[in-house]
């Protein structure tokens, strides 16, 4: 009887559907051996592309194309004339004001800057954007996003640190005209121009670098261009300080020129009203030549944000 036992006892320890070599290895591994397979185990393909070695986010997702479906395509025609329009009014006026001798003059330089700077701004705009809606992976990496970011707002922070200069290079023509060479000559008017670039350059850099050493908690960017407060707002940590230092940079570069801008036009309505017929004729024509010229550059810029945003 006890044989019987054994013998039915053996051939019941194989388990059901396997070996008995394969049980034992299995009941030999150790927990931390089970630990490292379910650990080894593949991860999915887009945590892959999104994290480094880290664990920090590598890329961005626009979301906002995902949405447009066939209006993409209209969108993307639209965008690529204005794109040329723009391209081929600025490298009018950039080869006018440098090919004419005759227009060597503080205004027609500033106007050159506007253009140059409008080329550089729409560079880190359009040609993004327009490939964004012919493609179905709309992703940016992580330096690339930062990078179009910074050309974008320095673009801007430019735009308002030129026409500054055209309204005091106005101010001074107008309300000093006999002064006006002695004032505004070529050596203070290019020392004018770096300064005004650099200063945006510099307190943009720093924010950039500020926010580039947060830590992401997520990726997507309801924008179709990188925008620096979008992407704080991805971050993981308190961001009082970036914050902070973001109006600032908004009232050093926008608020102030403002009113700047403001007060020297007031100042030339006054000057005009006090002066001559004669003479706030050509005040005025002068005022209502620069102000075409900087009404039909800031739509030319306005019009891909109001399109694509």
């Amino acid at each position: 009887m006890a044989d019987i036992s054994t013998s039915a006892s053996s051939r019941a320890w194989p388990p059901v559907g396997g070996s008995s070599d394969s049980s034992l290895s299995d009941a030999s591994k150790s927990p931390s051996d089970a630990a490292i397979d379910i650990s080894s185990s593949p991860r999915p393909v887009s945590e892959c592309l999104d994290e480094d070695a880290d664990g920090n986010q590598t890329y961005f997702y626009f979301m906002l194309f995902e949405r447009l479906g066939h209006m993409r395509y209209a969108l993307f025609s639209l965008g690529f004339v204005l794109y040329c329009v723009i391209l081929f009014l600025n490298t009018l006026i950039i080869l006018a004001v440098c090919l004419e001798r005759t227009m060597h003059q503080p205004m027609y330089i500033l106007i050159l800057c506007l253009s140059i700077n409008s080329v550089y701004g729409t560079a880190a705009f359009f040609p993004r954007v327009l490939t964004d809606l012919l493609s179905n992976t709309n992703i940016i990496s992580y330096e690339a996003c930062f990078l179009q970011s910074f050309v974008i707002f320095s673009y801007t922070a430019n735009e308002f640190a030129i026409l500054m200069l055209m309204a005091f290079d106005r101010f001074v023509a107008i309300s000093k005209p006999l002064q006006y060479h002695n004032i505004i000559t070529s050596k203070s008017l290019i020392v004018l121009i770096v300064i005004n670039w650099m200063y945006p350059f510099i307190c943009l850099g720093i924010g950039s670098l500020l926010t580039a050493r947060l830590q992401m908690c997520d990726n997507k960017l309801w924008k179709v261009y990188c925008h620096n407060y979008e992407i704080v707002k991805l971050s993981c940590v308190n961001s009082v300080l970036l914050n902070l230092w973001g109006f600032f940079v908004l009232f050093i570069n926008a608020v102030i020129p403002f009113i700047f801008i403001f007060y020297s036009y007031v100042k030339i309505l006054f000057v005009c009203h006090r002066s001559s017929s004669k003479f706030k004729s050509k005040a005025y024509q002068t005022c209502l030549y620069v102000t075409i010229i900087k009404s039909i550059d800031n739509i030319n810029k306005s019009l891909p944000f109001i399109l694509y945003c």
